[in-house]
C-alpha cells in the first residue's frame, strides 16, 4: 500500500499557503484604500494652503511649491474662515467698548488688509473699464495700473457701504461677515464657470481652465446656505430674515456676475474681484434690512 500521508500533508500546506495569499492580498487592499486616502487628504490641504496664499495675505506652514489650479472650488471655505475672524475680531472690540460704528470700520479695514486688496483692486480697474465708453477700449484701460476717477468712486462707495451696512445689524454679525464672504467667493466660482473668459492669459485664466461641471458649485452652495440657515438655528424668531440671506445671497451671487458679463462680454481677473467686492456689500446691505 502506498503511503498517503505526504498526500495529506501537502494538501494542508497548500490550504494554509492559499490562506495566507488571501489574507495578504485583502492587507494589501487596506493598505492600498488607505493610501489613497491619504494621498486625497494630503492634496485638499495643500490646496486649501494655495487658496490661502492666493486669496489671503496669511502666512502658511509650507515651505514646497503650491499648484493654485482649481483652487476657486475653496474659495468659499477662505470666505467663511476670513468672515469668521472678522466677527472674532468684532466681538473683541465689543467687549473693549467699541463704539459700534468703530466697531464696523476696523472690521472692513481689516477685511481688506486680510486679503491684501486683491478683490478692490479688481473692482477699481473694472470701474474705469466701464467708465469709458467706447466698448473697445474697455479691456485696455482696465489692464492700466493707475486708478482712475471711476475707480476712486467705486473703491469709496464699496468701502461706505459696507461700514454703513454692517454697523446697521445688530444680532450675529460675525455669521452675516462670515455669510456675505462666503456668498461672495461662491459668486466668482459661478462666474468662472457660466460665462467666457476674455483675455487669452490674463491673470485669472488659470481658474477658467480648471473649473469645468456644474457639480463643482454644489459644495460652495452647500456651504453658503448651510451660513444663512445657522442664523434661522440661533434664532428661529427670525427664520424668515435667514431664508432673506440664503435667497438674497444666491441671487446677488448670480445677478452681479450676469451684470458684469453684459456689460464686457465676458469675465477678466479683475471683474472676478469685482463680483465678490459687490456681492459682499450688497449682501451686506440685504442682511441688514432684514
Amino acid at each position: 500500500m502506498p503511503d498517503r500521508k505526504p498526500l495529506v500533508k501537502t494538501e494542508a500546506e497548500a490550504s494554509r499557503h492559499e490562506s495566507s495569499r488571501s489574507r495578504q492580498s485583502s492587507t494589501g487592499q487596506r493598505r492600498t484604500r488607505r493610501s489613497h486616502w491619504g494621498e486625497a487628504i494630503q492634496q485638499t490641504w495643500l490646496h486649501l494652503l494655495a487658496s490661502v496664499a492666493f486669496y489671503t495675505v496669511l502666512p502658511i506652514p509650507w515651505q514646497g511649491s503650491l499648484d493654485f489650479r482649481g483652487i476657486a472650488r475653496l474659495a468659499p471655505l477662505v470666505g467663511l474662515g476670513l468672515g469668521l475672524g472678522l466677527g472674532l475680531l468684532d466681538w473683541v472690540l465689543e467687549l473693549a467698548g467699541a463704539p459700534v460704528l468703530t466697531r464696523s470700520a476696523i472690521a472692513v479695514a481689516a477685511w481688506l488688509a486680510l486679503t491684501g486688496g486683491l478683490h478692490l483692486d479688481g473692482a477699481i480697474d473694472t470701474a474705469d473699464g466701464l467708465g469709458v465708453r467706447d466698448p473697445q477700449r474697455r479691456l485696455s484701460v482696465m489692464a492700466e495700473s493707475t486708478t482712475g476717477a471711476f475707480g476712486a468712486m467705486v473703491a469709496a462707495m464699496i468701502l461706505l457701504l459696507k461700514i454703513a451696512a454692517l454697523a446697521d445689524i445688530s444680532m450675529a454679525r460675525g455669521l452675516a461677515l462670515a455669510a456675505a464672504a462666503t456668498w461672495a467667493r461662491w459668486a466668482q466660482v459661478v462666474a468662472i464657470l457660466a460665462y467666457p473668459y476674455l483675455r487669452a492669459d490674463g491673470k485669472g485664466r488659470f481658474h477658467k481652465d480648471t473649473i469645468r461641471s456644474p457639480w463643482e458649485l454644489v459644495p460652495g452652495w452647500l456651504l453658503a446656505v448651510s451660513i444663512s440657515g445657522c442664523y434661522g438655528v440661533l434664532y428661529p424668531n427670525h427664520w424668515l430674515a435667514a431664508v432673506g440671506w440664503a435667497l438674497g445671497g444666491g441671487a446677488i451671487a448670480c445677478l452681479v456676475g450676469a451684470w458684469f458679463n453684459r456689460q464686457l462680454g465676458g469675465q477678466t481677473g479683475d471683474t472676478y474681484g469685482a463680483i465678490v467686492e459687490w456681492t459682499e456689500a450688497l449682501l451686506l446691505c440685504t442682511i441688514a434690512i432684514f
